[in-house]
This record gives C-alpha cells, sequence and structure tokens, in this order.
C-alpha cells in the first residue's frame, strides 16, 4: 500500500489484525476496530474517486447497527486528534442511508490540548428533528462541530443494520456504489451515483491528508483515486 499508512485506535501504527489488505488490485478493511488508512501526503484542488460496497461482517458494539466508514478530508494535526481514534478533519460520510453526510471534526492534540479547529459554510434548512439539511439557496450556516445532512437523508432514520431510506441514492447494500469529492480551493462537493448530495464553501483548512476508516463493518474498496481538477473520467458506474 504505497503511499499509505495505518492508525488503530487499540494498536496506533501497527496493523497486528490485517484489518486493511489488499488482494487482486481490491482494498479489504476488515471492519475490526476503529481507525483508518491514511496518506503520507497532503491534497489540495482534486477530483477524488472512490467506489466501494459494505460487507456483511459487523464487529463489537456496531454489530447490529448501520454499517458505518467514512472519508477525512483535510486531515491535519496529530492521529488520535479527534475522539483518540481520527483526524481533525471535514468527513464525507460512509454510513447506511447516511453516504455524503457532512461532518466536521475540530480535533485537539491528546496530550498538550491544543486545538486544531474545523469549520466550514454551507447553505441550509432544518428538518423535522431540528437537524441541519443541505438545501441549495438555503440559509448560510457556518459550523466548527457537527453534521449537515444530505439533502435525501431519512426523516426516519434509524442507526440498525441494514437501513435503507425511500429516497437513498447509494446503492443497495452489496453493490458497488460511486462517492466523488470535489475540492476547489475553500469549496467542498460531494456526489453519490453521479447526483450532487452534499456542498460547502470556506472549508478551513482547504487541503490536508486523506483518511479512510474503520468504523466496525467491513467494506471493499477497488477504486481510490486521485485526479486534478477537470481531468477525472467520467465513465459509468459499472457493478460488475
Amino acid at each position: 500500500m504505497a503511499g499509505l499508512y495505518t492508525w488503530i485506535r487499540d494498536t496506533t501504527w501497527s496493523d497486528p489484525n490485517k484489518v486493511f489488505t489488499v488482494k487482486d488490485g481490491m482494498l479489504h478493511i476488515s471492519g475490526n476496530g476503529y481507525g483508518g488508512i491514511i496518506t503520507n501526503h497532503a491534497y489540495r484542488d482534486y477530483h477524488l474517486i472512490l467506489e466501494f460496497k459494505l460487507g456483511d461482517k459487523t464487529w463489537g458494539d456496531r454489530v447490529d447497527r448501520a454499517r458505518d466508514s467514512g472519508l477525512l478530508l483535510h486531515c491535519w494535526g496529530p492521529e488520535g486528534g479527534y475522539g483518540l481514534t481520527w483526524m481533525a478533519s471535514i468527513e464525507a460520510q460512509i454510513i447506511e442511508g447516511g453516504v455524503g453526510d457532512i461532518l466536521v471534526l475540530t480535533g485537539a492534540h491528546p496530550e498538550t490540548g491544543r486545538v486544531f479547529p474545523t469549520s466550514l459554510t454551507a447553505e441550509t434548512t432544518k428538518d423535522r428533528d431540528g437537524e441541519l439539511v443541505w438545501k441549495k439557496g438555503g440559509d448560510s450556516t457556518t459550523i466548527s462541530a457537527g453534521r449537515i445532512n444530505w439533502f435525501g437523508r431519512d426523516i426516519d432514520w434509524a442507526d440498525k443494520v441494514g437501513f435503507r431510506g425511500r429516497d437513498d441514492v447509494e446503492s443497495k447494500h452489496g453493490e458497488w456504489t460511486r462517492l466523488e469529492v470535489i475540492a476547489d480551493g475553500e469549496h467542498l462537493q460531494y456526489k453519490v451515483n453521479g447526483v450532487v448530495v452534499n456542498e460547502a464553501i470556506a472549508a478551513k483548512p482547504d487541503f490536508g491528508k486523506l483518511l479512510l476508516q474503520t468504523e466496525q463493518a467491513e467494506m471493499f474498496v477497488r477504486r481510490f483515486e486521485l485526479w486534478p481538477l477537470g481531468k477525472a473520467p467520467e465513465d459509468e458506474l459499472k457493478q460488475d
């Protein structure tokens, strides 16, 4: 896995349980534990393509919960700087029913307490339960913590394995989903299977490492690509 390293909460920079493995050109994430696989270098101004499918295996405290992972963008500060597990960052959420949510993870150094602030601004509305939802032309909202739901997230979303919302654009369980992130300066746009599901401006920081999570759910990844802006292929998602 050239250009990448792992950091897992219980074992730090070692992966004795082989949570992250590659076979026949495909990345397999067993899901056993919390942590991530991280790029050695920081990146800015890119078009990222991630094609993944969530597996059947779940673990530990999430064995009966919605299958969960995530792609952390603009990571900075120390490993374990958010929740003693991840890094200060902006997340493109990968969870059943919530692929494409934005999460803002302001972090702190586990030993010194130094804060690594993270923030962004998005156009939003509020749903029945008062949660922020992305809405083009909505209220300008700046957050330094919390979540902005993708526009079609089911109002009755439940944290249970196999959840699928009525309007979900992610593929069905066992099928490949394409998540794209377009990072252009301080602007972020998320696409799921070609549909723009979330967007933000004034992202701070506007560059950083990338981290693909393990969060107690198995996942397979067949594409994890970074392209210069305007150069990404426009091929259709295929299931075979």
